[in-house]
């Protein structure tokens, strides 16, 4: 090819692309970058393989034990999914998932915790009746004796035992339970039988039961 040719060559090709660009709309600059999007987009979504979500979820069921382990005390379940960076209900699944696998988490008032098994101690049935006022001071008593209330338990004419977590071992603790109760307007379970209700207690010395039990017992508030 000769150079006057090759030179209208190029000028040919130079005005073609030119002429592409000025035939480009704004819109079709935008159709395409939204395309390239949807496929970059497309390209996430199949990133997260089903085996890549199960990845997660162990490692963070790892991490919710972790922090029981290492902290125990209670932690609310908005807390912990605030935390992981999870939604409450996520949470929820994978609390339901380690229990089903054997963990012994508990869930009270306070927040979901393991339970104290490297202390010895002792427990007792204490069988209850009385008004709904009078819960706080039924739970005051127990606490100043030095035992930890550990569940209250209701027989229920269609479903059986239903059974509540509690945890409450100090005044603070059972004044923190009726804040919540009064602040959530919260129906006492006692209330499904009359005010008829079990605790399951604990303390480091049987002696401590039995004390707590002969005031509980003073003040009206055992089944005879």
């Amino acid at each position: 090819m000769r150079g006057a040719d090759r030179v209208a060559a190029m000028r040919l090709v130079a005005a073609a692309q030119a002429n592409v660009r000025r035939n480009i709309r704004p819109t079709d600059v935008k159709e395409l970058h939204i395309a390239s999007s949807v496929k970059l987009s497309r390209g996430a979504f199949k990133a997260r393989t089903p085996a890549r979500v199960s990845e997660a979820g162990d490692e963070r069921r790892r991490r919710i034990l972790e922090w029981m382990r290492a902290h125990r005390v209670p932690i609310s379940g908005t807390e912990l999914a605030r935390r992981l960076r999870v939604s409450r209900q996520c949470l929820v699944q994978d609390v339901a998932i380690l229990r089903a696998a054997g963990e012994q988490i508990l869930a009270t008032p306070r927040g979901y915790r393991l339970p104290d098994s490297a202390v010895r101690s002792y427990r007792a049935i204490l069988a209850s009746r009385h008004e709904p006022e009078r819960t706080e001071e039924e739970l005051q008593i127990l606490a100043d004796h030095g035992v930890k209330v550990l569940d209250v338990l209701v027989e229920h004419p269609l479903y059986g035992e239903l059974r509540g977590a509690l945890m409450l071992e100090s005044r603070a603790d059972v004044r923190d339970f009726m804040e919540r109760v009064r602040a959530k307007r919260a129906t006492l379970l006692s209330a499904l039988t009359r005010g008829v209700h079990l605790h399951t207690v604990e303390a480091s010395r049987p002696e401590m039961i039995e004390r707590a039990k002969a005031e509980l017992r003073r003040r009206g508030f055992l089944l005879k």
